[in-house]
């Protein structure tokens, strides 16, 4: 009875294809929005992940900076800059930490090979490397005695290799000379790509140790960022706690004084905006369901369209002898095939879509099978919602009213 049933609820939806598509419209649209929507914001979570560890797993990067009343770290003039010396304190110091790199920044354009280019210019020692999570495409890191001499060598990003000596990733610019500002350096390495951040293009940079960048860059012994690598397995809150112990005892602050330094952790970085990205995917998904409602109406008005025009025909069936639940049953079935095909329609055009955009946003296909199964699930309950109140309408008709009917 249930294949009958079955059976007479899909010639139904053939009878009326133009008619039936419409009907399912919302539904398509509804499902593809939803499944589009939480599919992308996976893909963001997911490249926003990728992005921040690109930067270094498990690390603390320590930035000199007035803390403001609400929290917020904010620069100021008079904020004493970091040292060597706080490096090496930390290193020897501090248990769990696996490497600690003084880093000094600068903005400059660097010649070579007949060529200019704008770039990041990195001073900093061999530890940079390990907090970076950095890796070598060819070439050495610098020697012990050239970072204690402050020697005219560098390392250089990908970007930075193809801008000034072109050619294939990594054929060219090992052993080259390399201009910057004033001083011309040796090219004893090049850096693994890396690619965009949410900071920019991470191989766009030229890395030099660290007194040579004080001394023939910035002219100072400033150090702007402390990267601080933390050990697998190390309790990130415990080192936090000792590390701004330890800077505020090398910084003289008294109780009272608030801190002039800033720890910001990546790895609770990264959970926040992904955090963040998933409340906005949450309610970007809801406001999309919401078009699976207008088709779920969509649904019920058809139906009951659908039952006055086969009034003559319910009458007809339940005059020889079919039973109310058979005609309330057909017609259920009718609505849950159509909200279903809708739900399957939906899910295709969305792989389609989401792939697309993935590849567009420049961010991962992130499929998740679970929301596919589940916007299915929900578009057949729709069917079921919306197509109980026709179904339950055509079952009680009066057989002799019904077939009065013109």
């Amino acid at each position: 009875m249930l294949y009958s049933v079955f059976m007479l609820a899909l010639r139904s939806v053939r009878r009326n294809v133009l008619r039936s598509f419409l009907t399912i419209l919302g539904i398509v649209i509804g499902v593809s929005a939803v499944i589009t929507m939480v599919t992308l914001g996976n893909g963001a979570s997911q490249a926003i992940r990728n992005q921040i560890s690109s930067l270094g797993t498990n690390l603390l990067l320590v930035m000199p900076g007035q803390r403001g009343p609400g929290g917020g770290g904010g620069g100021g003039g008079g904020v004493p800059q970091f040292t060597e010396a706080d490096a090496e304190a930390i290193a020897a110091q501090i248990g769990g930490v696996a490497a600690v790199a003084p880093q000094g920044r600068a903005s400059a354009t660097v010649v070579g090979n007949g060529r200019n280019w704008s770039t990041s210019v990195v001073g900093s020692t061999n530890a940079w490397f390990e907090t970076g999570n950095w890796k070598l495409q060819q070439g050495r890191l610098f020697a012990e005695d050239e970072q204690q001499a402050g020697a005219a060598v560098c390392i250089v990003g990908e970007t930075v290799r193809r801008e000034i000596f072109g050619g294939a990733a990594g054929s060219q610019g090992l052993g080259e000379q390399l201009r910057i500002r004033q001083f011309s350096c040796e090219v004893v390495g090049i850096l693994a790509a890396k690619g965009q951040s949410g900071m920019g293009d991470q191989d766009d940079t030229v890395v030099l140790p660290l007194v040579t960048l004080q001394r023939r860059v910035t002219g100072n012994r400033k150090v702007s960022t402390l990267s601080v690598a933390m050990e697998d397995g190390s309790d990130g809150t415990r080192l936090k706690a000792s590390l701004r112990q330890l800077l505020r005892e090398r910084r003289r602050l008294a109780d009272e004084d608030a801190d002039n330094f800033n720890i910001f952790d990546t790895q609770q970085l990264a959970e926040t905006l992904s955090s963040t990205m998933g409340v906005l995917t949450t309610l970007l998904g809801a406001v999309a369901a919401v078009s699976l409602l207008v088709g779920g109406i969509g649904i019920m008005n058809i139906m009951l369209v659908s039952v006055t025009e086969r009034t003559r025909e319910i009458g007809l069936r339940l005059a020889v002898g079919a039973l109310e639940g058979e005609v309330l049953l057909q017609f259920l079935i009718e609505a849950v095939v159509l909200s279903a095909l809708g739900g399957v329609v939906g899910i295709a055009i969305a792989t389609v879509a989401s792939w697309g955009l993935s590849l567009y946003m420049a961010v991962p296909y992130a499929f998740d099978p679970t929301i596919n199964l589940l916007s299915l699930l929900f578009s057949a309950a729709i069917g079921v919602l919306f197509g109980y109140f026709p179904a339950r309408r055509a079952a009680q008709m009066d057989p002799i009213e019904a077939l009065r009917h013109e």
